[in-house]
């Protein structure tokens, strides 16, 4: 049985109710609850899933002895953090005595006993009966992520099954926000719970050989009369969820004589799985098991990876256990189909029409439809995971883990030279090809073929399908294009006239009056969906977008999104919003009130207003300018009227 304690409507931290009945005497009792809780074995954790090394596995644990520097870098990476047994070193968040008012229901209240972490909330998994939901006391048992944002988890109770807080804590700004306003939701659709959620999807891949272990399919019946008995070899993603079991491994290598004959005769290991000498398509899919969008085959399949775990294993072919969805290639294939016929909107709430992912985790999904992947016919010429990606901090890197650990990119991939390992021919005609300085954003290799196309955890990052600027492209899919997110004052047209001169890029055959005259950023902005939106709403806020196309026209802009229905495009507006000059401090809470927001707006709107009005911008027609600096009214009325309302909720 779950450690819970019946909860009122009036919720007082334990501390204080001491004090107030017992004086000096209570303080001091409470004191006393934050010594450090007592140990207990893995095993006697009835209430939350568990780590049991079995199957062959061992754990990283068991690594560290022989690879030291490769466990010290796993361990300060965010991969390792993934998923964590919650207590107070490993949460972000404070549990000390605190309020979280902003939960979409009646407060949060959170507290601390001793080295363990409480929650009072409204029942999630309330039935309806009665006039609001009832109160709950939950204690806090595992966290998922700690690079941008953290998710908590409370054992509810009912076997190993996981519920989760209504509030999540941003990493950067260490606040909490609605678990709603943290992702790409629809406002006008209800929350569902998160119960078991955990235990049937966040343990594939945030664990490792994670069993969700229901006695029937997650989501085939009610969560409270499944039994539940979920766990894992190692929570996080861990040295075996990439090298594979090592059982056989750590006893081969008991003998000091093997370990040396094989270092010195520089034998691999074929014992352990080593995804640098695997081929390139192979050491791919081991990214791929999780930063892929897959789904099983039949249900045969996933009750054999509910009980056993996931069948792959690094150096399999990851096509033998599982359908990677690629709707260039599987659009009409029988399990696409069925996935369509359950959820009409899984392709289009993944992908962009073209079939290039829009929902961040699909990288895998992205490379494998890359020219760089699938047309190249030479091993060492062929895009990878590691062309760019190193799992563990090379030893010539100069950089601090901290700075490593944030996109774990090799040191040499952080500029041009990421793709002139391949296209070496272009390292001293950079200018020639680019048709900018060679030291200039527009000369970045990534910024061209790489945009920030790609949406999730309230920001963009770069598209991992390698392509070529179109502006047919954005026609067809809605996508903007490389030029237009760096260049956000130019209209398509303009686009369109310097890819046919410089490269021969056939212009779309006929442009629409808007496509000609208006940016095509404002285009975007006005007509574009929830994740449209979303992207140029980052853009506006990108350094070399802003030194390209200048600030001083971009306020009134974001201050339109500032009142966007959709909480996550507001937060994005506002934090680039604070970028400008002026607006560093500009007060805005993408949370706030429907009524404060719109006042924010009008201060946002009137500062730029008082601060002269877009004087390098002033008559350009593009950004919906008049010669006064002055919005044209009519233009930015009808625009408004065309925006794609349509509902948009990206599974990141």
């Amino acid at each position: 049985m779950a450690p819970t304690t019946p909860a009122g409507d009036s919720w007082r931290p334990l501390g204080l109710v001491l004090v107030a009945a017992l004086g000096f005497s209570g303080a001091l009792a409470y004191g006393s609850l934050r010594v450090r809780t007592p140990h207990r074995p893995e095993t006697a954790h009835a209430e939350r899933p568990i780590q049991v090394a079995d199957g062959g596995f061992v754990s990283s644990d068991t690594c560290r002895a022989c690879h030291p520097g490769q466990y010290a870098s796993w361990h300060r990476s965010y991969h390792r953090t993934m998923t964590a047994v919650a207590t107070p070193t490993s949460v972000l968040a404070s549990f000390d005595r605190v309020r979280v008012d902003q939960v979409n229901g009646r407060p949060m209240f959170l507290e601390r006993r001793g080295d363990e972490l409480w929650a009072e909330i409204d029942e999630p998994d309330w039935d309806g009966q009665g006039d609001a939901p009832p109160r709950i006391r939950r204690q806090v048992v595992l966290t998922t992520g700690s690079h941008h944002q953290q998710i908590y988890w409370y054992a509810t109770g009912h076997g190993r099954l996981l519920g989760q807080l209504p509030a999540i804590q941003l990493a950067a700004e260490r606040r909490w926000v609605p678990r709603r306003s943290a992702v790409m939701h629809p406002p006008d659709v209800p929350l569902v719970s998160e119960s078991g959620s955990w235990n049937g999807i966040c343990v594939q891949c945030h664990t490792t050989n994670g069993r969700p272990e229901f006695s029937t399919p997650f989501g085939a019946e009610n969560l409270f009369v499944q039994t539940i008995d979920t766990r894992a070899v190692e929570f996080g993603i861990a040295c075996e969820s990439c090298h594979g079991p090592a059982n056989e491994h750590v006893a081969a290598n008991r003998s000091p004589l093997r370990r040396y004959g094989l270092h010195l005769t520089r034998t691999p290991d074929p014992t352990i799985v080593e995804p640098r000498r695997l081929d390139v398509h192979r050491s791919s899919e081991v990214c791929g098991q999780c930063h892929g969008l897959w789904e099983y085959y039949d249900e045969a399949a996933e009750r054999q990876a509910n009980s056993e775990g996931l069948p792959y294993r690094p150096g399999d072919q990851l096509t033998k256990t599982r359908f990677i969805v690629q709707p260039t290639l599987n659009l009409d294939s029988p399990t696409l189909k069925r996935l369509l016929k359950e959820d009409p909107n899984f392709v289009s709430d993944i992908f962009w029409k073209d079939g290039m992912v829009r929902a961040t985790g699909r990288e895998y999904n992205g490379l494998i439809d890359s020219p760089c992947y699938k047309n190249a016919v030479e091993g060492a010429r062929t895009l990878s995971c590691m062309s760019c990606h190193a799992m563990h901090k090379p030893s010539g890197d100069p950089r601090a883990l901290d700075s490593w650990a944030d996109d774990q990119l090799k040191s040499e991939a952080l500029g041009n030279d990421a793709c002139l390992q391949c296209h070496g021919s272009l390292r001293d005609t950079v200018t020639a090809h680019t048709r900018h300085r060679a030291d200039s954003v527009g000369s970045s290799c990534y910024n061209c073929h790489m945009p920030h196309t790609t949406y999730g955890l309230l920001k963009t990052i770069r598209s991992h399908q390698i392509n070529s600027p179109s502006v047919q492209a954005t026609l067809d899919t809605g996508r903007p294009n490389a030029c237009n997110l760096c260049h956000l004052d130019k209209t398509l047209e303009w686009t369109s006239r310097y890819l046919d001169q410089w490269y021969r890029i056939p212009p779309p055959p006929a442009l629409g009056s808007d496509e000609r005259s208006v940016a095509a950023s404002i285009l975007v902005l006005f007509r574009g969906d929830a994740g449209q939106r979303a992207i140029i709403a980052q853009a506006l806020g990108w350094a070399p977008a802003q030194q390209t196309a200048g600030t001083d026209w971009m306020a009134p802009f974001l201050s339109l999104l500032l009142t966007d229905p959709y909480d996550a495009v507001r937060y994005i507006a506002g934090r680039s919003l604070k970028t400008l000059p002026g607006y560093e401090s500009f007060p805005y809470d993408f949370v706030a009130s429907p009524d404060q927001r719109i006042v924010m707006r009008r201060r946002a709107l009137d500062a730029w207003r008082d601060g002269g009005s877009a004087p390098g911008h002033r008559g350009e027609a593009a950004l919906l300018f008049n010669p006064d600096g002055t919005f044209i009214a009519e233009q930015v009325t009808r625009l408004s009227a065309q925006r794609n309302n349509r509902r948009v909720f990206y599974r990141e």
